[in-house]
């Protein structure tokens, strides 16, 4: 059934609002990314999207870029305009003073403490509001937002890249390149994206990584740098101890992990987090409130093996980037994607839902999320 015409405007401006929430991606948190557009006479007057944490939000770009055309005509917005003062004044009120007729919301605010007060502002204050226009595409784009919102915890990805026969290093420790340059620039830009990066110590031990954002076109954001080493035997050479980014280096380590590596670590500037120690390492349920109460909306978990493991038997998953490339090592003594005990039956198997498949080059790659 064909959409209704008015229906079929309010998507086709909504759509050009998200992609203008989609510029501040890698900037916002903690906030969400937000975008919106000024529409008078089918014709866009206005547009604005939420460009860095603290800086005005989408609503008031966009009622600003419109000026006087602002009165009297539609505003779309992605997310629900919020009525309560934080760094910046409501944006409800910004709506108000500027006459605009009517507002076009694509998702509610998840924060249950204020959802619907937005909308109900503007409607007291005679101002029409249509509410679930793209509310897929919004609630897709701050999927991070929303979870940190909600639970206090970061929005978990995992990512791994492997053969087809599931191997992601050969039996030496070869891993490089499993995939070809398009994947691996699509990652950095993930890199980008999140607060912080997760790895082990073997990893670290294997590749000595630098986990930093490596983008052609432009500066990227680097990640916190997060390192799972229950003994702290980190080697004094490792790249990630060396002062070459301005993102933080976090080592999370047992209780029982000696004091003078910990001091001789933080002298480098390394923040050290003790935890909780299971059979499996590091326990990693416990860690996620740790990383939420410093702010980190989003954690991008690259491996290895025994982490992934942890990981996925920890239930801390929220969704997968699983990158497959057109190679085959044909034996059983390569690393496998996932290093530990698994289920004694295929019903036990962990399922993903809202699947999709993107292609790079001859490379592919599977999105799915768990828990849902």
């Amino acid at each position: 059934m064909p959409w209704p015409a008015g229906e079929m405007e309010d998507r086709y401006f909504m759509k050009m609002a998200l992609a203008l929430a989609e510029k501040g991606r890698g900037f916002t948190s903690p906030n969400p990314m937000v975008g919106s557009v000024v529409v008078k006479d089918g014709r866009v007057v206005g547009r604005g999207w939420h460009e860095k944490a603290g800086k005005p939000h989408a609503e008031v770009n966009a009622i600003d870029d419109a000026g006087i055309h602002a009165a009297g005509a539609t505003m779309y917005v992605t997310l629900e305009p919020c009525n309560h003062f934080g760094k910046t004044p409501p944006c409800t009120q910004k709506i108000i003073h500027a006459g605009i007729a009517r507002t076009v919301v694509a998702m509610s605010d998840p924060n249950p403490d204020v959802t619907g007060g937005g909308m109900d502002c503007l409607k007291q204050a005679g101002i029409e509001v249509t509410q679930g226009i793209c509310e897929k595409q919004a609630m897709k784009l701050n999927e991070s937002f929303i979870k940190f919102i909600q639970t206090k915890h970061p929005f978990v990805i995992l990512k791994t890249a492997s053969t087809l026969d599931g191997q992601i290093a050969t039996r030496t420790g070869d891993a490089k390149w499993v995939t070809g340059e398009p994947a691996r620039l699509f990652v950095h830009r993930i890199r980008h994206e999140v607060d912080a990066i997760m790895v082990g110590i073997g990893t670290v031990l294997a590749d000595n990584p630098s986990l930093t954002t490596r983008l052609p076109d432009r500066k990227g954001k680097d990640p916190i740098r997060i390192v799972l080493d229950t003994k702290l035997s980190i080697p004094e050479n490792a790249r990630l101890l060396k002062p070459d980014s301005e993102a933080e280096t976090i080592i999370v380590c047992g209780q029982s992990a000696p004091d003078d590596r910990k001091k001789a670590l933080m002298k480098k500037g390394i923040r050290i987090i003790r935890t909780d120690v299971t059979t499996k390492g590091i326990n990693l349920p416990s860690l996620m409130p740790i990383l939420g109460q410093m702010g980190i909306t989003s954690l991008l978990i690259e491996g290895g093996g025994k982490v992934i493991h942890s990981a996925l038997a920890a239930g801390i998953i929220d969704k997968v980037l699983l990158f497959y490339a057109p190679k085959i090592l044909g034996g059983n003594d390569g690393i496998p994607m996932c290093s530990g005990k698994g289920p004694e039956k295929m019903s036990q198997a962990i399922h993903l839902s809202d699947m999709s498949v993107r292609r790079f080059e001859n490379d592919i790659m599977i999105e799915g999320y768990l828990g849902k």
